[in-house]
């Protein structure tokens, strides 16, 4: 187990079968670094075979040679440009899960955009435009393309990191919180869509992380201050694993809930 895995592992709130995730199938976007990273990871930790999607090859190939290395998974790597792929692009991703893998069993909507920090009046509309292709529109077209290979899946979930700021407005968070709300709405119509099928939708707002999205929108911030990814990832497993099953609730907050 990875050394920040098991140093947060104790005080989770949901503590999982060492087999949790064994024979299930998930893909994680920004899988390279942050808490995606860590969500891939985890997940393979506990038995799943994780698509690894990023925008840095480096990265990815550095979280794979990790999860090769610890676990006994069959992760896969998926570069990807949020920014800039298209519907085809993200057929031909799905097209490969399910000849490898045969289906999917869970989608970890994780990767974002952050922009600037300025007022709207003052937005320039060039990284406006690249926030939301990054956290809404990739949204909608990986979901579109994924749904037939989730609908293959076991009790299949489909995750969204969001923030506190997308479900209440704060100044200065512009495109970045505007796009929260969006994959809010976004996870509500989807679950709505999808409540007779048997896959779960819900958002996570994940609270404080140190990531390097972090640091960037509090550069005066001691991130030794702020928790690490792992000490978020009870949730994350739960959502993506089997035990949420009957769960209907849709959105979750890292800092108040329970199995």
């Amino acid at each position: 187990m990875y050394p920040e895995l098991a140093r947060a592992q104790p005080a989770w709130r949901y503590q999982p079968a060492p087999d949790e995730l064994t024979g299930r199938t998930i893909l994680v976007t920004g899988a390279g670094d942050g808490i995606g990273r860590a969500a891939a990871r985890t997940f393979a930790t506990f038995g799943a075979n994780v698509v690894l999607l990023g925008r840095t090859q480096a990265k990815l190939e550095a979280v794979y040679d990790d999860i090769v290395t610890r676990t006994r998974t069959d992760p896969a790597i998926a570069p990807c440009d949020l920014a800039t792929t298209d519907a085809d692009g993200w057929r031909e991703l799905a097209d490969m899960i399910v000849d490898h893998y045969g289906r999917l069993d869970g989608l970890l909507h994780n990767a974002g955009a952050f922009g600037v920090r300025v007022p709207l009046e003052h937005y320039p509309l060039a990284q406006w435009s690249n926030v939301m292709r990054v956290n809404v529109d990739a949204l909608l077209l990986s979901t579109q393309a994924l749904l037939p290979a989730l609908r293959r899946g076991s009790n299949a979930s489909i995750v969204i990191t969001s923030s506190s700021v997308g479900r209440r407005g704060r100044a200065y968070w512009g495109a970045y919180a505007v796009s929260k709300f969006a994959a809010e709405g976004f996870a509500q119509v989807l679950a709505d869509e999808l409540e007779h099928e048997g896959i779960r939708v819900a958002t996570i707002n994940p609270g404080a992380t140190r990531t390097a999205m972090r640091a960037a929108a509090y550069p005066a911030e001691d991130p030794a201050t702020v928790p690490l990814p792992e000490s978020h990832m009870d949730l994350y497993l739960y959502l993506l694993g089997p035990a949420a099953r009957a769960r209907q609730r849709l959105q979750w907050d890292a800092r108040n809930w329970s199995p």
